[in-house]
């Protein structure tokens, strides 16, 4: 009977563990919630004041900008969130 080739290959071994994933500073949750907030409220406050307010009414329609300027920060911040 004709003798079986020996194996050349190592044993496997399995890769090293990896290192845990970085948590999120702890200022990017709340700073996004909060610039979320202010946009809609600020968007909110000109609809139902009619923008009375005195300076919402020197910025007139802009404030609809401006809430959303806001609220594209908090998406912005909401980018550094892990």
């Amino acid at each position: 009977m004709p003798k079986s080739r020996i194996r050349r290959k190592s044993v496997y071994t399995p890769p090293p563990p990896r290192a845990a994933p970085l948590a999120s500073r702890a200022w990017v949750a709340p700073v996004m919630v909060a610039l979320f907030i202010v946009g809609l409220a600020w968007i909110v406050t000109f609809y139902l004041t009619q923008g009375d307010l005195p300076v919402m009414s020197t910025l007139g329609n802009w404030n609809i900008v401006v809430g959303f300027v806001f609220i594209g920060l908090g998406f912005a911040v909401a980018t550094q969130w892990k």
